[in-house]
């Protein structure tokens, strides 16, 4: 038995169908990046948006049921130019968690890099939404793309053994007017999420 959709024990998380052994849950931010992804019966877990909300709110999902793998779908700020369309994320960082310097004092690493496999872009995590040239410009020094959750989906997959897959839709320049854009652009980014899962996931 799996568990059940519009299951909720964190705050701005909800459940669209049942989890199951043998289907990969999609993972999202927002209902409105989760539009087009109910064109089957994979379950989807809107997270609520930011590291905290997305690791509390999976976490409560897994302790009571497994899916078969992790396909954490959204939208992204493009931190370098020439950069749109979909992509497969490579690597995930933290850009608000100082990992050396927290390292320097315990001798431990609490934030470090995720490798996820293949040659997709670096994406960077953390709870901005980065809407502005200076802070673009310091990030691109580390990263490709920049997002609020993605460290967060890849972090807890690992804690419970699962493969994850980090699927990002570039919005925004993450630049100023990166909101205006962002809201223009969700439909747009929620519907070519849809098709890459129909393309990808069902090979429809």
């Amino acid at each position: 038995m799996g568990v059940r959709g519009e299951f909720c024990s964190v705050v701005g998380m909800k459940l669209h169908r049942d989890i199951s052994l043998d289907l990969p849950l999609l993972v999202v931010a927002l209902e409105e990046e989760a539009t087009h992804l109910h064109v089957s019966e994979l379950p989807v877990l809107v997270t609520g948006v930011g590291k905290i909300c997305a690791a509390s709110a999976l976490s409560a999902v897994l302790s009571r049921r497994r899916p078969s793998r992790l396909v954490n779908l959204g939208t992204a700020g493009a931190l370098k130019d020439g950069l749109a369309g979909t992509h497969v994320v490579g690597r995930v960082i933290q850009h608000d968690f100082d990992d050396r310097g927290i390292h320097a004092l315990t001798g431990e690493h609490f934030g470090a890099p995720i490798d996820l496999g293949g040659a997709g872009p670096v994406l960077a995590s953390g709870d901005a939404f980065i809407n502005d040239t200076e802070a673009r410009v310091r990030l691109a020094a580390r990263a490709d793309l920049v997002d609020m959750e993605g460290y967060a989906v890849a972090r807890v997959a690992r804690e419970f053994g699962l493969e994850v897959m980090l699927v990002k839709e570039i919005s925004d320049g993450a630049s100023e007017g990166a909101g205006r854009s962002w809201k223009q652009a969700v439909d747009d980014c929620a519907e070519r999420l849809g098709a890459w899962v129909r393309r990808e996931l069902l090979g429809a």
